[in-house]
Order: C-alpha cells, then sequence, then structure tokens
C-alpha cells in the first residue's frame, strides 16, 4: 500500500485497515478543540477516511468527536475498535473487489456474495449502519443486461441485511470524468434496481459531487427520488476539493433539501483537500452542510 490513502485502495483494502502515518497535523495535533458553536444536528455528519490518509486514525477521530462529527467511514473492521474508542460509528463499510468488478458480471457474485456474508454479521454487532456496493464497468455490455445481473446477485444477500438490519447501498459514481465505463452512473438506473431488488434494505449512495458532474438537477432528484437514498457524500464541482464558493454546488441548499425530505442517515465528506490545515479544511466544509 502507499502512503496515499486513495479512493480506490478504500475500496480495495478497507478490510485490512489503515496504517497511521506520521505527518505534522498542525494545530489538531496540539490538542486543540475545533472553534465555533456546537453542531445543529440536523445532519448526521460523516467523513470518508481516504481523503485523510496522511492523519493518523486516533487523530482524526479525536478531531471529529471533539467537532461533533459521528462518524469516520471507508474504515475497515479491524479499525472499528478505535473509532469505538471515540463514541464514533462508520457510517459506510465495504467488502468487494473494487470498483470496475460488481454485481453487473455474474462471474462475481460468488465471491461478493460469500465477502457480504462474512462481513454483516459483524457489521450487526459492531452498530455500523452501511456496507457499499458497486455496479461494475459495463465493459460493453448492455445497462439493461447489467441491471438484470445485479439484480440477481443482490438478491442472494439482501436477505442477510434484513435479517441484520443492515443496509447494502450501492453508490452512483460519474462515468465522465473519475470513473470510465461505471455502470451505476445515473440516479434513474439505480432507483430501476431498487425496484427490482425490491428491498427496503437495498437503497443508493447519492455521491453529490458524481450527480452534478452526469445530471446536474440536484435538489430536484433528491426531492423525487429520497426513499431509495440511503447515503450521501459531498465533494466541490470541478476539481473534488473544498465545498466552499471557489466552486458550483450550493450545498447549503442542497442540505437543506435533505433535511426537507426527513433523511436520517450520514452525510460523508468525500472532498480531497487542498489547505495547508486538511483538519481546518474539514471543519469549515462540515459547518457549511450544517444546516
Amino acid at each position: 500500500m502507499s502512503s496515499k490513502i486513495t479512493r480506490r485502495g478504500a475500496v480495495l483494502g478497507i478490510a485490512g485497515g489503515v496504517a497511521a502515518l506520521s505527518v505534522s497535523l498542525g494545530r489538531q495535533a496540539r490538542g486543540a478543540r475545533p472553534a465555533g458553536e456546537p453542531l445543529k444536528g440536523n445532519i448526521n455528519h460523516s467523513v470518508s477516511r481516504w481523503c485523510y490518509g496522511k492523519i493518523p486514525l486516533d487523530d482524526l477521530c479525536r478531531f471529529c468527536q471533539q467537532l461533533g462529527v459521528k462518524s469516520v467511514e471507508l474504515v475497515g473492521y479491524k479499525d472499528w475498535p478505535t473509532l469505538q474508542k471515540y463514541g464514533l460509528t462508520c457510517a459506510m463499510t465495504s467488502a468487494g473487489l473494487g470498483i470496475d468488478k460488481g454485481f453487473n458480471r455474474l462471474e462475481y457474485h460468488d465471491q461478493l456474495v460469500t465477502d457480504l456474508e462474512k462481513l454483516v454479521p459483524l457489521a450487526a454487532e459492531a452498530g455500523m449502519p452501511n456496507i457499499i456496493c458497486m455496479s461494475g464497468n459495463r465493459q460493453g455490455m448492455d445497462d439493461e443486461e447489467g441491471l438484470k445481473n445485479c439484480a440477481i446477485g443482490l438478491k442472494r444477500v439482501v436477505g442477510l441485511f434484513e435479517k441484520h438490519k443492515v443496509n447494502l447501498v450501492m453508490e452512483l459514481l460519474n462515468s465522465k470524468v473519475d470513473h470510465a465505463d461505471y455502470m451505476c452512473d445515473r440516479t434513474s438506473w439505480g432507483v430501476a434496481l431498487c425496484k427490482e431488488v425490491g428491498s427496503e434494505r437495498f437503497k443508493l449512495l447519492y455521491d453529490i459531487y458524481h450527480m452534478q458532474i452526469m445530471e446536474g438537477d440536484l435538489i430536484r432528484t433528491i426531492r423525487d427520488n429520497a426513499e431509495y437514498i440511503g447515503h450521501y457524500h459531498t465533494g466541490g464541482n470541478p476539481g473534488r476539493n473544498e465545498i466552499d464558493d471557489t466552486q458550483e454546488i450550493n450545498y447549503p441548499a442542497v442540505m437543506r433539501a435533505i433535511v426537507a425530505t426527513g433523511y436520517q442517515g450520514f452525510v460523508g465528506q468525500e472532498f480531497v483537500p487542498t489547505a495547508e490545515d486538511p483538519l481546518e479544511s474539514l471543519e469549515k466544509c462540515v459547518r457549511i452542510c450544517d444546516v
């Protein structure tokens, strides 16, 4: 594993946990608490571990605890005790073969099902609410065939998720900029898959950054499809950096729309910080979303 955690690495290597790296952490390393008012409580805030790969997990957890962020996600089960030590959960964990090898290929089903059968009881016992999954890439496959294949595989495991009261969540990713050829790249396709699977324990991870690239019309889409969305991710567009006024998405408005749907899950910050102090940047963006 390289010294920098990537999104692909988070998906492929999550079960093995994340190595703590020694870096200078600015004010957070000196134990300073985040400044400002307590968070409002309308949004359950989370942060994606891979975006802060150079910060030791204990330091990231301590900072989140002090700020009022409730989760560090995309963390392997071996590191769950570290999160729990700080009163945090892992709002999204994963098992799988990577982003490009998912449920749209029948030949991957046995391995995907085996991995999930091992992880679901662990997640349930630890109180971790969601496990992520991927559609996989098209590789010339028709979207209708891919949807059918995904439904076949997902139906093999969804009963286990219902039994343990854990959610299986497929991520919507853009195929235009970051993940060429990825199949679950439109909300309409994902919603059709949810309807085909027919379980309240199978939902979508609506990544706001990715869907801004593919579709736009974020607020209307969220309102119309709220019942099929089990998790949200943020990210500034263009660039996937801070979600401030340097980019085009009006995050306070999007967050108010999410709250208005009655959503009770988590919103995970998944932008790549560019600031000299990445945790100061994290606090700023959490507060932007704290409507």
